[in-house]
């Protein structure tokens, strides 16, 4: 029994010296930069809480809410980066590298639960402003915008390919612009004494963490829901393996990403049946997989390359 009766079902791993696609914290000073970057969001967080109530000022209270979520995305990071990293086994085949895709979309739903929470409250409080203490809330601001610029300097030193590294790096950023909005809160009610300042200012932070959310849900969807990389053109894919000589069709083509800075693809591709029968298979999943890595930055492939004749094999092929 020669080739030609067979389809072959062939692996393409990593090439070019190994995957640029490892593990997303690559070493202890990453983690050291989230550790750091957690330490100053966790104290400062307790520290606004107890100025917001003793001032009343939920502006203050909106952006503690905002900063536990950013402590939540840092240290999800961390665990998520850290079971990332235990090898595939067993049933586990790709090992548990979606763990921080997992995180960043609880991340998402939490900022989205908090920001509704802050949203009800901030439109009681417009219809019925209560008395704010505008110079602790200015105090806290300011110094909220020092700590939010020492600890997204230390994100900006961590690995931000991946998805959790990036979210947490962003509800930080987020948290900086919050706290600005409300350095400006506070300024207008110890300045003028305008207690609609704190609420409003708050509906800012609001719009800020529901932004941050939406960014993580859609991102973290497209990876649950196996959706292309948003870089990589499928149809784009198709026609570069298809100008191969000796392919003559590419179905049930997939590209998914296993988790951030993994991309995945499998698929059939149809070869001329001299191709399977004199040896050149080989040489024909070279090229293939040269232009997969080089065009489209897919270093981890499955391809069964199958003669014309296997296609009444095929009953559930599709496009």
């Amino acid at each position: 029994m020669n080739d030609a009766d067979w389809g072959h079902e062939v692996h393409a791993g990593a090439r070019r010296g190994g995957s640029r696609h490892g593990p997303h914290i690559h070493s202890g000073a990453d983690e050291r930069y989230l550790r750091r970057a957690l330490a100053l969001i966790v104290g400062f967080m307790l520290l606004e809480v107890a100025v917001a109530f003793a001032a009343g000022s939920l502006v203050l209270l909106a952006d503690a809410g905002h900063m536990l979520t950013d402590a939540a995305a840092v240290l999800a990071a961390i665990v998520a980066a850290r079971l990332a990293a235990r090898p595939p086994q067993g049933a586990w085949t790709f090992g548990f590298k979606r763990a921080e895709i997992l995180s960043a979309a609880g991340n998402g739903v939490t900022l989205l639960v908090i920001a509704v929470v802050i949203a009800i409250e901030a439109a009681r409080r417009i219809a019925h402003p209560p008395p704010v203490a505008g110079l602790p809330v200015l105090a806290v601001a300011l110094a909220g915008i020092a700590v939010n610029l020492l600890a997204t300097s230390a994100l900006a030193r961590a690995n931000r390919s991946s998805l959790n590294v990036e979210g947490a790096f962003q509800h930080v950023l987020t948290d900086l612009y919050g706290f600005i909005a409300t350095a400006i809160a506070g300024a207008v009610v110890y300045t003028f004494g305008w207690r609609l300042a704190d609420p409003v200012a708050s509906l800012v932070v609001i719009a800020l963490m529901l932004r941050a959310s939406w960014s993580l849900l859609y991102d973290a969807g497209r990876v649950l829901l196996q959706a292309a990389p948003a870089e990589v053109d499928v149809g784009d894919v198709r026609l570069h393996m298809l100008q191969l000589r000796h392919v003559q069709d590419v179905h049930d083509l997939h590209v998914w990403m296993v988790t951030s800075g993994l991309p995945v693809l499998s698929a059939h591709v149809v070869v001329d049946d001299d191709c399977l029968s004199d040896g050149r298979t080989a040489q024909l999943l070279d090229r293939l997989q040269d232009c997969l890595v080089g065009h489209f930055d897919v270093e981890h492939s499955t391809l069964q390359i199958e003669p014309a004749s296997h296609a009444g094999h095929e009953a559930g092929a599709h496009l």
